[in-house]
């Protein structure tokens, strides 16, 4: 028998935690609701669910509080679903390590098929077959999710390693904008233009001695991206 997957639904709000427990109840979901960000971050320690849905404003503090904790120590999806519609915050969300973020009012059949491609997503990553993987003063191990550069060790958000195993597994190859963004989030439609553009800037100043000139993640205007 299959195992179902666990969503911790962090929502205050009690019309939203009904529809959404009554929407993955049909779709076969376990799932757990924190509503204060220090049940959220408990429930996520104790149980450690395959999906977090979470909305940034809480009773005791702000949601940015859980995702950075969640992030510390695990690569679950987080899905921010939030009513702050500014792309400050989205931004905020996505570099702190947000796999996602959605804003309210949300349509559900979209909600539910962000979080099947965000399952699928953390289940096939990641994928190398080498177990490390060593450009330059790029150094990328596999097997510890490291990277370092210089022999340094730099942290990357999950978002941003995925995107640069993706890269690296196609070296050499153009990769456009859309399948990029079909191949982290698993979708293209409906994704912010910015987003990727936002967490390429951020892997770029972590990994390249000089962003402005990079020597690794080389932009193709017009077009995508490619790993030298």
């Amino acid at each position: 028998m299959e195992n179902k997957k666990t969503i911790l639904i962090v929502e205050d709000d009690k019309y939203i935690i009904h529809f959404l427990s009554m929407s993955f109840k049909e779709e076969a979901y376990a799932f757990q609701v924190a509503g204060t960000v220090k049940e959220a971050v408990s429930l996520f320690y104790a149980n450690r669910p395959d999906l977090v849905i979470l909305d940034l404003g809480l009773p005791d503090g702000d949601g940015m509080e859980v995702l950075r904790t969640i992030r510390v120590f695990a690569d679950s999806p987080v899905m921010v679903v939030s009513a702050r519609q500014e792309e400050e915050e989205k931004i905020r969300a996505l570099d702190a390590g947000a796999d996602d973020y959605v804003t309210k009012p949300f349509y559900m059949g979209e909600l539910l098929a962000r979080i099947r491609a965000a399952l699928r997503k953390a289940e096939i990553y990641p994928q190398e077959k080498a177990s490390r993987f060593e450009q330059g003063d790029l150094l990328v191990d596999y097997e510890q999710r490291r990277v370092e550069v210089e022999g340094t060790e730099v942290h990357l958000t999950p978002i941003e390693y995925k995107i640069l195993t993706l890269l690296i597994a196609n070296r050499g190859k153009v990769l456009t904008h859309h399948y990029i963004l079909k191949e982290i989030w698993g979708y293209a439609e409906g994704v912010e233009a910015g987003t990727l553009r936002v967490f390429m800037a951020t892997l770029r100043r972590k990994i390249e001695k000089n962003p402005s000139a990079p020597q690794h993640i080389i932009t193709e205007v017009g077009v995508g991206y490619r790993f030298k």
